[in-house]
């Protein structure tokens, strides 16, 4: 299990977990979500609103599928795709049409672009793995350009409800077993629902967007309300 304790650095710990399952990252998202991640990230596209020829980051990238369905879905859109994991951006080159996207090694909490560089930024399943939400997110508004919208997927604490059984039992029975069957790796997919339990409810979340300086935020919930797309303007 990820632990603040540890003697690596939570950074540390983080890109050794997602250096050991990124061949099957992507894989696990599709089983995990029932195929749903990939509509998720056509929304996170859309609300984007990345103008024709613009420049897009998506942050966290992973693999970079946020960025390829951008290209897909934008005309002459230049998408920056930046994460810290070496591995995961080398299993991301290995897409189809790896050099329509820009690979960058960066740290969220202290990204290498100028002030006002990005005419939106996207990320997936990144927020609740950093260290220091706020910094995060202080960063994004730093390289968004007045205007631009960052658009975040997420999982979110949910309330209780009559789905809550349900909802456990994916976390804490499915999920471990997939990602012993699919990856061989139980500490990762034991972090991943313990990370969600943790993690903000959408409502302090968009108050997070709220005290970086983030207008016109608003989020929307997803399956059984474990999902959250968060959108605010800079």
């Amino acid at each position: 299990m990820i632990n603040p304790g540890n003697e690596q650095s939570w950074d540390d710990q983080i890109q050794t977990m997602f250096a050991r399952i990124a061949k099957r990252y992507d894989l696990m998202n599709r089983l995990m979500t029932f195929g749903q991640d990939q509509r998720w990230r056509r929304e996170v596209i859309r609300q984007a609103r990345v103008p024709a020829n613009g420049w897009l980051l998506d942050l966290g990238a992973g693999t970079g599928e946020l960025g390829r369905q951008a290209l897909r879905a934008i005309s002459g859109c230049h998408v920056i795709a930046a994460d810290f994991t070496l591995e995961m951006m080398r299993t991301g080159k290995q897409q189809p049409n790896p050099a329509d996207v820009y690979w960058c090694s960066a740290n969220a909490l202290c990204l290498p672009y100028p002030d006002g560089t990005f005419d939106a930024i996207v990320s997936g399943f990144l927020l609740r793995n950093v260290g220091d939400i706020q910094q995060c997110l202080a960063e994004q508004y730093r390289v968004l350009k007045p205007g631009g919208w960052l658009v975040a997927l997420d999982t979110t604490r949910t309330t209780a409800g009559i789905f809550t059984p349900l909802v456990n039992f994916h976390l804490h029975t499915t999920i471990p077993f997939l990602g012993i069957w699919i990856t061989g790796d139980k500490q990762a997919y034991s972090y991943l629902p313990a990370s969600t339990e943790r993690f903000l409810p959408a409502e302090e979340l968009a108050s997070c967007l709220l005290s970086a300086g983030f207008r016109q935020i608003s989020f929307q919930r997803y399956m059984f309300g474990t999902i959250a797309i968060h959108r605010g303007m800079k």
